[in-house]
């Protein structure tokens, strides 16, 4: 049935292009011959330009993992208050984004600032292409504004660091080794009642392994404390192990076909993969060079257009 969604998917999609394609020409004959104005011929061509850049970005996305669910982790750099504060800011606009296209989400694990703001969050991101479109965010983010946590009113520049990786579902075999399995349980913190309080409810994995793509040894350590439920957290848990696995096998097939991602050096530490400029009211993706001044709207969660350029430079290598 997921097949067959997909295909019709594919199927509308071409039947509205080809629609709007013969509309245009038809606007286009009648507007010679004085049928039509020039406004109708104006709007009938932006709804066919529309309609083929809507495909051609679906085009973008066909890679196995892009049409799963995502992982996203936001950990503040360096900077203390103002760059836990600045990683808050950015778990807000991931969130409004994800309320804007109707994916629902899931806070797995949240760390407050010593101050204000976050130090790290993770949540789940559950609905049709999230990885395909949040992929795109994975980097650096830096941040460049007058701190309201400087006496002095300096100009400040903080630094986040964003990870998204597919969150599997039902469909992705991944095979975990007990042996290398083990957990730690402590007390949730925070508001909750008295039961999170006072059970054991917050889970810690530790998964040892070979690193496939390093082909070194490594641990990966997920904490959980969504729930008061400590099985349910134990199987959040693992599903988010999973994920991580399946992007690390991923990124093995990637290496294997020798096809790095554009832009991946970039998306390393340390070297910004956007820069947001408050007082100069600019937004702009050192990736793609696309740029907004709509600052508000951007930390608002308007992201698309960012989105789309690096889906349409990047997506289909």
């Amino acid at each position: 049935m997921k097949k067959v969604r997909t295909l019709k998917q594919w199927i509308s999609g071409y039947e509205g292009v080809k629609a709007a394609v013969d509309e245009l020409s038809l606007s286009f004959d009648f507007n010679k011959e004085g049928v039509t104005s020039d406004e109708e011929l104006d709007q009938a061509y932006e709804k066919a330009k529309t309609l083929v850049e809507d495909l051609e970005m679906k085009n973008m996305l066909r890679n196995e993992e892009d049409s799963l669910g995502a992982v996203l982790k936001i950990v503040a750099g360096a900077g203390g208050t103002e760059a836990q504060d600045w990683a808050q800011m950015l778990m807000r606009m991931y969130l409004r984004w994800c309320e804007r296209h109707d994916f629902k989400t899931e806070i797995s694990n949240l760390i407050d600032g010593d101050d204000a703001g976050i130090k790290t969050v993770t949540f789940k991101v559950e609905g049709d292409y999230a990885y395909g479109h949040l992929k795109s965010e994975n980097g650096v983010h830096r941040l460049v504004r007058v701190s309201p946590f400087n006496a002095q009113g300096k100009r400040m520049t903080s630094f986040t660091s964003v990870f998204v990786v597919p969150l599997v579902d039902d469909t992705i075999e991944i095979e975990i080794q007990q042996a290398n399995l083990s957990w730690d349980t402590f007390r949730s913190s925070g508001a909750g009642g008295q039961n999170v309080n006072k059970v054991e409810s917050g889970v810690r994995l530790h998964y040892r392994f070979t690193n496939p793509v390093t082909g070194q040894p490594d641990e990966i350590v997920i904490e959980n404390t969504e729930s008061r439920d400590q099985p349910k957290n134990k199987e959040n848990a693992l599903r988010l192990l999973k994920s991580q696995l399946y992007d690390l096998e991923l990124e093995k097939r990637r290496q294997e076909v020798a096809k790095v991602e554009a832009g991946k050096k970039k998306i390393e530490w340390g070297s910004q993969i956007r820069s947001y400029v408050f007082d100069d009211r600019r937004v702009k993706d050192h990736r793609t060079d696309y740029q907004t001044s709509n600052v508000q709207a951007v930390m608002d969660g308007d992201i698309d257009a960012f989105i789309k350029a690096y889906l349409m430079q990047f997506g289909g290598e």
